[in-house]
C-alpha cells in the first residue's frame, strides 16, 4: 500500500505547487492543461465511455471547472496547512451529513465518530489560525465551498464512472474537456498574458499535470488490487503530507496545535472510510 501513500503525496504536492506560486490562477491553469496533455496521449488506447455516462461527464466537467477555480481562490490568501485539510477533510463529513439528511442513508457509529473528529479538528484548525493572526475569512469560505464541490463531483462521478464501462477513459475525458473551459475563464480579461504564461511555465504544468494524473491513476489501480475502503483511507494521509510540505518547503509556521488539528481531521476521515 506504499504506492497509495505516494499517490497521496502527489496530491498534496500539486496543491503546494499552486500555493507556492505568485499567480495562483496561472499555475492552476498550467496543471489542468498538463493533466489534459497526459490524458490526450493515453486516450487513443482507451475505449470511448458508454453513452449513458455522457451526461455525467458533462456535469462533472462544469463542476471541476468550479473546483479548480476555487482551489486558486482558496490559496490566494490562505496557507496550505489551513486550506488543504479544510477542503479535503470537510468533504467526507459533509457527504455523511448530506446522505443522512437527503437520502436517509445513515453512517455507522464509527462513521459518526469520524464526523465528530473531523469537525473537532477543523474547529482546532480555525482556532489556531485566529490565535496566530493568520486567519482570513475569504480563503476559509472558498475552502468550505470547495469541500461542497468535492462532495458534488464525488456523487456525480460515483454514478457516472459505473455507467462508463472504463474508469480511466471517463476521467480522461473530464480532464480534456475541463481544460478549455478553464483556459477560457483564465483568459478572460488577461489577453496575451495567458499564452506567455504557457510558454514560460509549460514545464511546471507538465510536472503538476503528471502529479494529478499519476495520483488518480495509482488510486484507481490500487482499488482493483485492494479493498476500496482501505485505499480511500490511505489517501487521506494527503492532509498530513500537506502539513509537512507546508512546514518544510513553504516555510509556513505550523504550530503543535495545527499539527494536532490536522491529525484529528486525518483520524476522523480514516474512521469514516474503514468503519
Amino acid at each position: 500500500m506504499s504506492i497509495v501513500l505516494f499517490a497521496a503525496l502527489l496530491h498534496a504536492g500539486w496543491n503546494s505547487f499552486i500555493r507556492a506560486s505568485s499567480d495562483k490562477f496561472r499555475n492552476t491553469l498550467l496543471i489542468v492543461l498538463g493533466g489534459a496533455f497526459w490524458m490526450l496521449l493515453l486516450l487513443p488506447a482507451l475505449p470511448l465511455p458508454a453513452v449513458e455516462s455522457l451526461p455525467y461527464i458533462g456535469a462533472s466537467v462544469l463542476i471541476h471547472a468550479v473546483y479548480f477555480s476555487l482551489v486558486a481562490f482558496s490559496y490566494r490568501d490562505g496557507e496550505l496547512s489551513f486550506v488543504y485539510p479544510l477542503m479535503r477533510g470537510l468533504a467526507p463529513a459533509l457527504s455523511a451529513i448530506a446522505a443522512a439528511l437527503f437520502i436517509g442513508e445513515s453512517s455507522s457509529s464509527g462513521g459518526w465518530i469520524g464526523v465528530f473528529l473531523i469537525s473537532l479538528g477543523i474547529l482546532l484548525l480555525t482556532g489556531d489560525s485566529i490565535n496566530s493572526g493568520s486567519f482570513r475569512a475569504s480563503p476559509a469560505i472558498f475552502a468550505v465551498g470547495n469541500a461542497c464541490v468535492i462532495v458534488l463531483y464525488t456523487i456525480v462521478d460515483g454514478k457516472g464512472v459505473r455507467l462508463s464501462g472504463n474508469a480511466l477513459s471517463y476521467t480522461g475525458w473530464i480532464f480534456l474537456l475541463t481544460a478549455p473551459i478553464l483556459l477560457a475563464l483564465s483568459a478572460f480579461g488577461r489577453g496575451i498574458s495567458i499564452s506567455q504564461s504557457i510558454k514560460t511555465g509549460w514545464r511546471q504544468g507538465l510536472l503538476g499535470g503528471a502529479c494529478t494524473f499519476a495520483s488518480y491513476a495509482i488510486a484507481l489501480w490500487a482499488m482493483t488490487r485492494a479493498p476500496i475502503a482501505l485505499v480511500a483511507a490511505l489517501r487521506e494521509t494527503s492532509v498530513v503530507f500537506a502539513a509537512i510540505i507546508a512546514s518544510s518547503y513553504l516555510k509556513e509556521p505550523v504550530s503543535r496545535l495545527r499539527y494536532a488539528s490536522i491529525l484529528t481531521v486525518f483520524a476522523g476521515a480514516v474512521l469514516m472510510k474503514i468503519l
